[in-house]
């Protein structure tokens, strides 16, 4: 039987205009997620994607496992990464189970693809070690770019999908709002929570000012503090007492 995940492996193969964002935002926030977990040894990692993070996660943790449903995503990163130590597990994140606990687990642009986001957080709550950290990274609806074209009336709801994100298999947009009320439902607290990538106008538009390096630095470090209008939101949480 034909695994439906396999539809969407054209997303990460590297040819679509917004491969532009995916490579600023998934080469910026697992170095962040690294600053903040210098004792951890071992990352549970859910998805590969287009397999930047899990690239550069796997040179810090030795003990690195990532789960995808996809065996053509699987492949696909196999082909481009065939370096990579990491070890691939396939199987559905609502299906995984394990003994072994894990001092990270990173969710990377997971929820808003999962059918019952609230779900896959509790149920990973159990694969934590007794101080482990999760961390979720999420898109944002109400990112800089997608304000001014609301407020310039060419976007009348943020929150709506556009049909990039159905080729992403994209089920819906967070805010800060109803990222943290999922957050609340699912039993954790927020330890802390920062932007990823403050992006002042549209895909195109950025690509076409053809901005230096270093202005792209300087708009993931100015999205720091500025969670609410940056591309993409980063939260460490851990269980609720």
């Amino acid at each position: 039987m034909k695994n439906y995940l396999d539809d969407f492996v054209r997303a990460y193969e590297g040819e679509l205009q917004y491969d532009f964002d995916n490579e600023i935002l998934l080469n910026w926030y697992p170095h962040r997620i690294i600053n903040y977990s210098k004792d951890a040894n071992s990352l549970l990692e859910l998805g590969l994607g287009h397999g930047y993070t899990t690239t550069i996660f796997s040179k810090h943790f030795a003990n690195h496992i990532v789960l995808d449903g996809s065996k053509a995503v699987i492949e696909n990163f196999k082909h481009k990464y065939p370096e990579c130590k990491a070890k691939i597990t396939e199987t559905y994140f609502e299906e995984f189970n394990t003994t072994e606990k894990f001092d990270l687990i990173v969710m990377g642009f997971i929820l808003e693809h999962v059918e019952d986001p609230i779900q896959t957080l509790s149920h990973y709550r159990q694969f934590l070690t007794p101080n482990g950290k999760l961390f979720i990274a999420v898109p944002n609806a109400e990112v800089l770019n997608r304000r001014l074209g609301h407020l310039a009336g060419l976007l009348p709801d943020m929150t709506s999908l556009s049909e990039h994100d159905f080729i992403l298999g994209h089920k819906r947009y967070y805010t800060i709002n109803t990222l943290k009320e999922d957050i609340k439902k699912a039993s954790y607290s927020i330890e802390r929570m920062e932007g990823i990538y403050l992006k002042p106008f549209t895909t195109k538009q950025m690509i076409t000012l053809n901005f230096d390096k270093k202005i792209i630095d300087a708009l993931c470090l100015a999205g720091i503090e500025y969670p609410e209008l940056c591309c993409g939101i980063l939260a460490e949480l851990k269980p609720a007492e």
